[in-house]
């Protein structure tokens, strides 16, 4: 693909949610329907997402990899959704893959999805079930001010809770000086969520880190992989943030988006 100058938004949805069985047994958990104040059955989780970060001035194209298993699934979601969002042109990249032992992982499909399509623009990257309350339009005008890899954070507020995800440290510019995935002993709450600016120039990065065999799986270990080599910004995310990850979060996520969305 030429480059255009544009963003192209990469939607990671590629998983098979095993902890929410039997829930994700023939649906994927970014169509899961969440909470939705003027919807009375939810909406699916991925339209929280897209409503959100989609409206970034620059997206021109936006790429959802899902997996062998469910893509049926998605290509009947996005005939109706599509329909609607068709000032977009999205597109469902499938990475062939039937069984979780087989997955290629986060950051193995975001090097599938560069490589598939030919990507050669800046691109954002956003989990599928990562829910906002809040556009996200700074976070576009942060990242075209940077031009160096940003990474979304939000501070849950609670150090047990940050095991679960990440820690880091930021200097006095919001640059990152330290990260670590699934800390044991984390010193601070905030953490960083899987929203990702990479523009084109560090797009070479992603393939060297599969490459030379690291981890594919948490996007965060890119992350984690690339500070060291290059500026890594942060941007902290507005309002409330949630990241479903089993049966209690997504209950807990129902309540909290159906006041707030």
């Amino acid at each position: 693909m030429a480059h255009t100058g544009g963003i192209n938004l990469i939607v990671l949805a590629a998983g098979f949610a095993t902890r929410l069985y039997p829930l994700t047994l023939t649906r994927p958990k970014p169509l899961l329907p969440v909470a939705h104040r003027d919807r009375k059955d939810g909406k699916p989780m991925i339209e929280h997402v897209l409503d959100n970060v989609a409206c970034i001035p620059g997206i021109n194209r936006i790429h959802v990899v899902t997996n062998g298993k469910f893509i049926d699934v998605f290509e009947a979601w996005l005939r109706e959704y599509g329909a609607r969002l068709s000032h977009l042109e999205i597109k469902l990249v499938n990475d062939g893959v039937f069984d979780a032992e087989k997955r290629l992982g986060a950051i193995g499909d975001l090097d599938f999805v560069l490589r598939r399509e030919g990507i050669d623009d800046d691109i954002i990257v956003v989990a599928g079930d990562n829910l906002f309350s809040e556009p996200l339009h700074g976070f576009g005008e942060f990242c075209r001010r940077k031009n160096t890899p940003v990474l979304g954070v939000y501070d849950v507020r609670d150090l047990e809770e940050v095991k679960k995800y990440n820690t880091l440290t930021l200097d006095s510019e919001g640059r990152l000086v330290f990260f670590e995935e699934k800390p044991q002993a984390p010193t601070s709450t905030l953490t960083g969520i899987a929203l990702y600016f990479y523009p084109r120039h560090i797009l070479p990065l992603v393939h060297q880190y599969i490459a030379e065999g690291n981890n594919p799986d948490q996007p965060g270990r890119l992350i984690q992989w690339l500070y060291p080599r290059v500026p890594v910004f942060t941007w902290r995310i507005p309002g409330v943030w949630y990241d479903i990850g089993c049966q209690e979060t997504l209950a807990e996520a129902n309540r909290i988006f159906g006041s707030v969305s």
